[in-house]
């Protein structure tokens, strides 16, 4: 009998993404180079104009302001990270809600190995302080995303009290991208999924 593959269940809400012109994708190569490896607030519009090769007014006319290029760019980054998940999941072929979830720890592995700054998202928020920032929402449904797929999949595999279940998982997966550039722990990713393996192997069912 052939055991189907598990698959992820909650509605990403990503928007389409917005067709630009060459000089459109320039600008948002070059400022999500920059804002991810060097900060947002210390990069200005002079520098991104400069990398992908247009004038600020090509900038302007392209993405309306430096916010909205923000937005752009951490909206590039999610759909980036779920096409990085969909191959993840595809290597490893969790058979289960259980393996699943562990499948979803262990996929930071891989994504930190490539992005050594840590998580973009975590990164932005910090620096964008003001709740209205275009950007905010983006960061915000990012990672009410991953708290909803884990609580589908616990309630898909019978745990009780899902809703908390969820966020201890949130916060195993989310102080491990922290850990991970704030303390410069190299391993904060599988001492996450070992924590999570713990945590589910213990966790009541209905």
């Amino acid at each position: 009998m052939v055991v189907q593959q598990a698959r992820l269940l909650t509605d990403r809400g990503e928007r389409e993404a917005a067709r630009l012109t060459p000089a459109g994708e320039r600008i948002l190569s070059a400022a999500s180079t920059l804002f991810y490896e060097r900060g947002i607030r210390t990069v200005g519009v002079d520098a991104i104009a400069d990398a992908a090769e247009v004038t600020k007014k090509t900038l302007y006319d392209r993405f309306g302001s430096k916010d909205r290029l923000i937005a752009a760019y951490l909206e590039q980054r999610n759909r980036v990270w779920h096409a990085f998940l969909d191959d993840q999941l595809a290597q490893r072929r969790p058979e289960s809600p259980e393996e699943m979830i562990l499948a979803l720890f262990a996929a930071l592995t891989d994504w930190l190995a490539e992005s050594r700054r840590g998580c973009g998202f975590i990164n932005a928020s910090v620096e964008l302080a003001a709740p209205d920032h275009p950007a905010m929402p983006v960061i915000v449904a990012q990672k009410q995303w991953m708290r909803a797929e884990f609580m589908a999949q616990a309630e898909l595999a019978g745990f009780a009290d899902t809703g908390e279940l969820a966020d201890r998982l949130l916060l195993l997966h989310e102080g491990a991208l922290v850990c991970f550039r704030v303390a410069a722990m190299e391993s904060a990713p599988e001492v996450a999924q070992r924590a999570a393996a713990d945590l589910l192997a213990t966790w009541p069912r209905t």
